[in-house]
């Protein structure tokens, strides 16, 4: 034991010696962290001086800011008053110098009423006609004067009023004449060009065989991106090509472009065929292919019946006629009895009947076929017609309009087929029928001319 105690004494002295040395390094850091407060704080101190003198600082301006604010609001709430009281005897005046102008106008007051009434229509009125597009300087003018009258407190002058008066006059002036004069014309492709534009009184603008519309807008004449029918136009060429004093025929529109909006909406031949859809197609097809067929039964058969008159004129049978053909039969078999004979010539008859009578069944279906055709389109139309009814109602006319175009185009595309197509077909069957009566007549008098030989030689 006396061992132990000795070997632990030296140890308990080493640690006592190392807690020593760290206890002294950790009071040399605490101290240094105090320095840091001390430091800190006296560095907040002068912060929280320094925040504390501007807020006194702004405090005192603020004193001042509000004081002449202050101040402020004071002038100004005797501005008002003051303000106020001008208004008021501003309006006293007013009153009384409205009343004394009134006093003064009189009568005058009615007119000048009338004259403010005046110059808005006119304004109206000129923008829509087309003799603005020649004189363009008087649609600012009545503008200017339409509103300087709209207000109470000015008049129009006496020159104002007579140019008033002098551009009515102008206009019911010029809209007896027809004039013409150099304009940018705008094209339908939207190209401005210059050109010569004639001017039939306040009706129509016409330019190289087209009609023209002015835009008060633009201050412009274009074309019109569709022209009417051809008569129309053709009336414009007579006027561009006639003399001064010289009378032609053209076609006005009195109503300023209504008239013309609905000559330009209706339909042509081409879009009264499409209308007609696929089945007027087909219609039409076969309309064409009825005509080339009726065509050539018609040319044949007339070349035919002059061949088969110049052979009975001949005495000489041809080959290149159904009755020189038939002669020929006979010429060949002239030692037969009759009866063979009559047989042959039968045959030869019944073998030209073909040539003669092809295509003319065929004309005779289209004809049948064509209004049944029309009859199917009819139907697809109205089909049509009442399904947009079920999905639209019948509230917009033009969402039933397609259908019954079709309806219409079809059956008046099948009629207009089958019609001709009869009469070509009657033609046609009548003159095959009258070349086969020939043959007929000319075989039996052939017949007749043997059987009286026979029996000649049968008396001798």
């Amino acid at each position: 034991m006396s061992n132990m105690k000795t070997l632990c004494l030296p140890m308990i002295c080493l640690c006592l010696l190392a807690f020593n040395a760290g206890a002294a390094a950790a009071v040399q850091d605490l101290d240094t962290l105090l320095e840091l407060v001390k430091q800190g704080k006296l560095a907040e101190d002068r912060e929280n001086q320094a925040r504390e003198a501007r807020f006194k600082a702004a405090e005192n301006d603020q004193a001042r800011l509000l004081a002449e604010a202050r101040a402020t609001r004071e002038q100004e709430e005797k501005r008002s008053v003051e303000l106020e009281k001008t208004f008021e005897e501003n309006e006293q005046t007013t009153a009384e110098l409205e009343a004394a102008l009134t006093e003064r106008l009189g009568s005058l007051k009615e007119l000048f009423g009338a004259l403010q009434q005046v110059a808005g229509d006119t304004t109206s009125n000129f923008e829509n006609s087309v003799i603005s597009a020649q004189f363009k300087d008087r649609g600012e003018f009545l503008s200017g004067l339409a509103q300087k009258m709209g207000t109470s407190s000015q008049l129009a002058s006496i020159e104002e009023m007579e140019r008033l008066w002098f551009e009515l006059q102008r206009e019911m002036t010029e809209s007896g004449k027809v004039v013409r004069f150099a304009s940018t014309v705008v094209d339908q492709s939207g190209v401005e060009q210059q050109g010569d534009v004639i001017r039939v009184g306040a009706f129509n603008l016409v330019s190289d065989g087209k009609y023209l519309r002015y835009n008060h807008n633009t201050d412009k004449v274009a074309e019109l991106v569709r022209q009417p029918s051809g008569r129309f136009t053709e009336t414009t060429r007579d006027l561009a090509s006639a003399s001064p004093g010289e009378l032609v025929q053209f076609g006005i529109d009195p109503s300023r472009g209504t008239l013309l909006e609905a000559l330009i909406k209706e339909p042509n031949l081409r879009e009264r065929v499409e209308s007609g859809g696929v089945v007027g197609y087909i219609i039409i097809l076969v309309g064409i292919l009825a005509l080339l067929l009726a065509l050539e039964r018609l040319i044949t058969l007339s070349v035919t019946r002059s061949k088969v008159k110049s052979q009975m004129k001949s005495s000489e049978a041809k080959s290149n006629n159904p009755l020189g053909r038939v002669l020929t039969v006979h010429k060949d078999n002239r030692a037969m009895d009759p009866d063979t004979l009559e047989l042959k010539l039968a045959e030869a008859i019944i073998r030209e009947r073909p040539r003669l009578e092809r295509f003319i069944p065929l004309l005779k279906i289209i004809a049948v076929a064509a209004p049944l055709m029309g009859l199917l389109g009819t139907v697809i139309g109205m089909i049509l017609t009442f399904q947009a009814i079920t999905l639209f109602g019948t509230g917009d006319p033009k969402l039933m309009a397609g259908g019954i175009s079709q309806a219409l185009v079809t059956t008046v595309l099948g009629l207009l087929v089958a019609i001709p197509t009869v009469f070509m077909h009657s033609i046609a069957s009548t003159m095959a029928k009258g070349v086969i009566h020939t043959l007929e007549e000319q075989s039996a008098g052939l017949i007749a001319q043997r059987m009286e030989q026979q029996e000649h030689g049968r008396t001798a």
